[in-house]
């Protein structure tokens, strides 16, 4: 029975991973990418997620809940698993025991961008173009963001491959190696829109 609750636990975990907060990820660094097109662009964009009708009720339940979750028994997850070498291999091995360190960090980042964005623009701050660009015009903050940017892309597309294989999409090894490729895919080019974003701040 425990083994049965802990298995289901692990496959909730990976979809929420996935749906909603993999597809919130995309949409924010698309959001977010505005920024390349200039002050203006950016602004506008924002401004339309903010004025999306029933917005807070989507973000406790759509984004909030699911990502509460999803870190909390991540966390769990990263402290208790073992790597498994004779399961994994070694370079499946190595996603592993990355996939757990850049939970972590992208729980950090996560925590602290909330604070900065979310958390300030609800004691009155406007969160737009010009708070970005205060932010990442520090040096240090700069180098934060940009680990914590790719940390959290690498964990979506590491997670999104574990997804597949948790909810018997990719059964097969052949199957899983181009879900590999696929996802290696996925992390490349999101990278690029989340750093070219960050990079227009400045």
């Amino acid at each position: 029975m425990a083994g049965n609750r802990e298995y289901n636990l692990r496959r909730l975990h990976s979809l929420l991973g996935v749906i909603p907060v993999g597809i919130f990820l995309i949409q924010h660094l698309v959001v977010n990418n505005f920024a390349t097109r200039g002050a203006e662009a950016f602004n506008n964009a924002a401004h339309f997620m903010e004025s999306l009708p029933f917005r807070y009720v989507l973000e406790t339940f759509i984004i909030f809940l699911p990502l509460l979750f999803h870190a909390i028994y991540g966390l769990y997850i990263a402290f208790t698993a073992k790597n498994n070498v004779s399961k994994y291999g070694y370079f499946r091995n190595w996603m592993f025991l990355l996939q757990r360190i850049s939970g972590v960090i992208t729980l950090v980042f996560i925590t602290w961008h909330v604070w900065e964005t979310r958390v300030a623009a609800a004691f009155g701050a406007e969160v737009n173009f010009q708070m970005m660009e205060n932010i990442l015009s520090n040096p240090f903050m700069m180098g934060f963001y940009i680990v914590g940017v790719i940390s959290t892309i690498f964990h979506f597309a590491n997670g999104l491959w574990s997804f597949l294989v948790s909810w018997g999409i990719t059964v097969s090894p052949r199957s899983q190696v181009i879900a590999t490729y696929i996802t290696i895919g996925i992390f490349i080019a999101l990278s690029y829109v989340g750093i070219s974003s960050l990079y227009a701040f400045v």
